[in-house]
């Protein structure tokens, strides 16, 4: 019997996800995460904003009734609802690509993951930078995800940036 050779290891097909599979994903992980954001959300308006007799009182708010102190309250727990979006997000899309299972829950429902260009784990700030790139480039008239479906390794604009793939995990 002969010792294991790299020279006669085949060598492991690499299968790209494709702009369908991940734009798939993507929509799974936005149901996700805004099930539980928006009863948060519904819960936060509730108890914040139903202590506010304004709110409460049709003809307060027909009239435009509303004190300095209710506009601060309203603007802090919109600022506050918005803080919890960003970093619920942050945690769940970065943290879950730099976690054991390499994808969010909607990527690895597809059998989809996220590594580096050499197929290794990615760390938390590089998903971090990917999801910065993802957030404020890839949205702009959707041109950063859409080059996915002509690029060689099927990457969007974030992955160029970051440095990683989207691949096929069998």
């Amino acid at each position: 019997m002969e010792p294991y050779s790299l020279e006669k290891q085949p060598a492991k097909q690499v299968k790209y996800g494709g702009f369908w599979m991940r734009f798939a994903a993507y929509l799974l992980d936005s149901v996700i995460i805004s099930i539980p954001l928006t009863i948060l959300m519904i819960v936060i308006m509730v108890f914040g904003l139903g202590t506010m007799d304004v709110f409460t009182d049709p003809a307060a708010v027909e009239n435009g009734d509303i004190t300095n102190q209710q506009a601060i309250s309203l603007l802090l727990l919109t600022l506050l609802m918005v803080l919890i979006g960003v970093v619920v997000s942050t945690v769940y899309y970065a943290g879950m690509h730099a976690s054991k299972w390499q994808a969010t829950v909607g990527k690895k429902l597809l059998k989809l993951k996220v590594t580096d260009l050499q197929g290794n784990r990615i760390s938390f700030w590089r998903a971090f930078g990917r999801l910065l790139a993802m957030s404020f480039l890839s949205g702009i008239f959707y041109i950063g995800y859409i080059m996915a479906a002509f690029t060689e390794k099927k990457q969007s604009l974030h992955d160029l940036i970051a440095g990683t793939v989207v691949v096929e995990d069998n």
